[in-house]
């Protein structure tokens, strides 16, 4: 589907990237769309995708987000948030209350659905999650997740 990320496919047969190798964009990238194939999977039996469940685990942990933020928590851009929302209402797994301090706008809140499904989601994404770095010992994920943070840091001040 056009548009759509492309989980993890093999390099062929007597093709090397050793030469991109060296590049940390490159290889975080290779390693995100092989954990993006398997978290897919393990998201499929709730019928959520990586940002439909991103945006519930955001809801869950700050009740009453307007849809700006969350748009912004989620780094899309905000028209492309309507799609998400309205599938996850129709779901009815959100609600979309009136903003007491402003009419206008509206607040996000799970349903009882949208907690259950997402407590379900996340059992398989943390599951998930252990399989794909189970290969590192606790200091070596501390140390890679640390290191993903200030990558992220030093991006987002560069930006």
């Amino acid at each position: 589907m056009p548009g759509r990320a492309r989980t993890h496919v093999p390099l062929p047969e007597g093709i090397t990237d050793a030469a991109l190798r060296d590049l940390v964009s490159y290889s975080m990238k290779r390693a995100f769309n092989a954990m993006q194939a398997d978290m897919l999977r393990a998201l499929a039996p709730f019928d959520l995708r990586l940002m439909t469940f991103a945006a519930l685990s955001l809801i869950s942990e700050n009740p009453g987000l307007r849809p700006s933020q969350l748009a912004d928590g989620l780094a899309v851009e905000r028209g492309n948030l309507v799609g998400i929302l309205d599938a996850l209402a129709a779901r009815n797994l959100i609600d979309r209350i009136p903003c007491p301090v402003d009419g206008r706008a509206q607040t996000l809140h799970l349903t009882e659905a949208g907690v259950a499904v997402l407590a379900r989601a996340r059992q398989a994404a943390r599951a998930q999650d252990s399989r794909m770095v189970d290969v590192l010992d606790p200091d070596a994920l501390a140390t890679l997740l640390s290191a993903l943070a200030k990558i992220e840091e030093h991006a987002r001040t560069r930006a």
